[in-house]
């Protein structure tokens, strides 16, 4: 089956897998009245956040009956389990990467059962035991996890009874490490076939896993006005334009990097997405200066999308979140520095489907902006590409799916 395809029924089932709905479709938006969905998400990176975030807003718009709650689950950690799961492992990531690729596969080949395991899962139960007072208290139809660690905690209550109510999983990369993978999981929901090949050879269900993509905003499946967005940044809308986003990690900074690619001879505008860096902010503002009419210098924002209506390449490393906004806007990518595991996988599945190119440095991001300046095909094709493996509306189908299992489960309960 084709990935677009993949996803072509509200209870999410694939394959031979046939729906018998016990709610009729036209009484399945009332079915939602007085649902409660809690979403968990981790902050370890912005990304899980990001994909819960993007499915509250979904429910929000599209599902107005039905209570979706988003919760930190950190926020219902002690003071230590916050920190290895936030502090320690941007510091790991970021000043260590080394040793983080060998943490994740060692911990992906490790025996679920092991010793460490099990002792690692008791500790993390015991310092988030305010988080399992807090579901027991919203009493929700149904748990979604963006971050393998929350599943992993309600997992061990759902073995011991003491919650029962549906868990479902959100992997949030096109990659599948082993620790996404929890038993008494009601459904999983895969980025990509290859992902949900892979959650079946560990053992997962077919009928339980979903191939719905990674969530997005729901402003990342409108078609924005690009020369009203240009003319926002004071661009023109007509001319090729980049977008260079994150921190520039193994590139330099973003201003070094932005001036590199002024220096390019042609006729092409550059936006530089600064977030909250406010020193390369001052530094890139400083560049629109001597660059007018070429660069448009951008901090933190909550509309990303209108900057992405602009471009026609996005340059970034290649988080699940950020890839698949990209995607979902059919915009292809030069991806840099990726975090090792679970981005070298995203960057790899951009490549081997020519939606991306890679740049392992400055002067190798030089020469692929100078090859597609030189190449506009080669450009279209890989925006093409990056269409084809795009879910804008992945969000709708977890939410589709976790709300119409809900519906059945209700409707199981009164079957005589």
């Amino acid at each position: 089956m084709h990935e677009a395809e993949a996803f072509a029924r509200p209870d999410g089932c694939v394959g031979a897998c046939q729906k018998a709905p016990l709610v009729k479709e036209g009484e399945f938006q009332r079915s939602m009245a007085g649902k409660t969905i809690v979403v968990l998400s981790v902050p370890a990176g912005a990304g899980h956040t990001r994909v819960a975030e993007a499915i509250r807003a979904c429910a929000a718009a599209d599902y107005p009956d039905a209570t979706v709650i988003h919760l930190d689950a950190m926020a219902f950690a002690t003071p230590r389990l916050r920190k290895v799961y936030t502090d320690f492992y941007i510091r790991l990531i970021t000043r260590a990467p080394g040793l983080w690729r060998h943490i994740y596969r060692w911990t992906d080949a490790a025996r679920p059962d092991g010793v460490i395991n099990r002792l690692r899962r008791w500790i993390e139960l015991r310092d988030s035991r305010l988080l399992v007072d807090e579901i027991a208290a919203l009493k929700p139809d149904a748990v979604i996890c963006t971050h393998f660690q929350p599943a992993e905690i309600l997992a061990q209550q759902i073995a011991t009874g003491a919650l029962t109510c549906p868990v479902w999983v959100q992997v949030t990369d096109f990659d599948l490490h082993r620790m996404w993978i929890q038993p008494h999981i009601t459904g999983y929901f895969a980025a990509n076939d290859e992902v949900a090949f892979r959650m079946r050879a560990q053992g997962v269900a077919g009928h339980a896993i979903h191939v719905a993509g990674i969530p997005t905003m729901p402003a990342f499946s409108i078609a924005h006005d690009r020369a009203e967005c240009a003319r926002a940044l004071g661009l023109d809308p007509d001319l090729p334009t980049f977008l260079l986003m994150g921190g520039g990690a193994g590139l330099g900074g973003l201003s070094l990097v932005a001036q590199q690619l002024l220096a390019i001879p042609g006729n092409f505008q550059l936006i530089v997405l600064a977030g909250k860096n406010t020193v390369e902010l001052a530094a890139l503002q400083r560049l629109v200066v001597r660059f007018p009419g070429r660069l448009a210098a951008q901090g933190f924002t909550d509309g990303v999308e209108r900057l992405m209506a602009c471009a026609d390449l996005v340059i970034t490393k290649p988080g699940g979140a950020t890839t698949a906004e990209c995607l979902a806007m059919g915009l292809p990518m030069i991806v840099n520095a990726p975090i090792p595991g679970q981005e070298e996988q995203n960057a790899n599945y951009l490549l081997e489907h020519g939606a991306a190119l890679k740049a392992v440095d400055l002067p190798t991001l030089d020469y692929r902006i100078r090859y597609l300046m030189a190449h506009p095909a080669k450009l279209a094709e890989m925006a093409a590409c990056a269409r084809a493996l795009g879910r804008p509306q992945a969000a709708r189908h977890v939410m589709e799916t976790v709300l119409y299992q809900s519906a059945r489960n209700s409707e199981m309960a009164y079957v005589p």
